[in-house]
């Protein structure tokens, strides 16, 4: 490849993994599947010091759930004979999904999150390879009250701030909950998102938190997808106000944050509860630049009728200039965005359900 870097989309599904490749962001080379016939329900590609290691969320109907890793775009797979993560005996639980795979920052090279059913958060300092689990949000005196999502009891969403020590983790049903201490110790920061089901509307937790993202240029600044309800905050969690205002939906499982650009985030709104499509069948991606003050539509070259939703992490920002975005549908489709989300093409059709898309930009060829 001539160019100086190209483009690695991993595309997870309910019958294994897909891994595309590209060197412009407009013809895609797709390659699988790998890991047939297992659920890919997370992925994390980890760049940094110079290498490109995919690290995949496996679910097998027989052998459970483990984290495979690749430093050779998926050509090989590795991991351990006696599994990455499992929980020790004292707690008498077992795994049954990885829900989320993060890689920490470039200062922290090593260290990989891991979010987990039942909720769970855990922690590698080897790249992935080995995890432990978190014993202070395992422990916390509100687990007994935590519930489970429609899809699961998940802990979903990680967000590390720069300093290391503030970590946040979203769940469902669970809500935010905030570390200052890098997972010493954990509140819940849900103030302003709304219960709607609970008896009381507004609880300390127990929000069904879609998926947060962190604005990568301002600290302190998250952005929610709630089960109804699209929300920011500016202090950390300590309150959230809602910025729904000009979307066709506030329910939706989608949130995505620009890579440097401060107030730019992409949701996908669908009709709530009992139906979840898009609003009309008609897919559309809404970007805000203002940190959710205004919201614009973008549908070009997407489908003019879709009835299939797009679930929390089937969606990525790539950090090449202008950042790339990326979603899958649980009709098997995926479409890429090389301009922030003004246009759209499709990279596959008629995969499995599409549970999870990661993509980065690797070192070319």
């Amino acid at each position: 490849m001539a160019s100086a870097e190209s483009y690695l989309l991993a595309i997870g599904t309910k019958k294994g993994l897909w891994l595309a490749s590209s060197s412009d962001r407009r013809d895609w080379s797709l390659n699988g599947p790998h890991f047939l016939m297992n659920e890919i329900p997370s992925i994390g590609i980890d760049t940094r010091e110079g290498r490109t290691r995919i690290m995949v969320g496996v679910r097998s109907e027989h052998w459970g759930p483990t984290v495979a890793h690749s430093d050779d775009l998926g050509a090989t797979w590795s991991e351990p004979l006696e599994g990455a993560i499992s929980f020790p005996p004292d707690t008498g639980a077992a795994v049954e999904r990885i829900w989320q795979i993060h890689p920490d920052a470039a200062s922290r090279p090593g260290v990989v999150w891991a979010g987990a059913e039942p909720i769970s958060l855990w922690k590698s300092t080897d790249g992935g390879q080995h995890f432990e689990l978190n014993r202070g949000l395992w422990d916390h005196p509100h687990r007994s009250e935590w519930g489970a999502g429609y899809g699961g009891a998940a802990a979903h969403s990680i967000a590390v701030q720069p300093d290391g020590d503030t970590v946040h983790v979203a769940m469902s049903t669970g809500g935010v909950y905030r570390s200052s201490d890098g997972g010493a110790s954990w509140e819940p920061r849900n103030r302003g998102i709304s219960a709607y089901f609970m008896p009381d509307p507004q609880p300390e937790f127990g929000q069904c938190v879609h998926k947060i993202a962190a604005d990568a240029a301002v600290p302190g600044r998250l952005y929610a997808q709630n089960h109804h309800g699209v929300y920011r905050t500016e202090n950390n969690g300590d309150t959230w106000e809602s910025i729904a205002d000009g979307l066709p939906a506030d329910f939706g499982f989608v949130m995505l944050a620009h890579p440097r650009r401060a107030g730019t985030a992409w949701v996908i709104p669908l009709k709530a509860d009992g139906e979840r499509i898009p609003p009309g069948g008609e897919l559309a991606v809404h970007r805000t630049d203002d940190a959710g003050a205004t919201w614009r539509r973008h549908d070009a070259g997407l489908p003019d009728r879709e009835y299939n939703s797009v679930l929390r992490d089937a969606a990525s920002v790539d950090t090449a200039e202008p950042a790339g975005v990326y979603f899958g549908t649980r009709g098997g489709s995926v479409y890429a965005s090389a301009d922030e989300g003004e246009t759209f093409a499709e990279v596959a059709s008629h995969l499995p359900d599409v549970l999870c898309v990661r993509a980065a930009v690797v070192a070319g060829g």
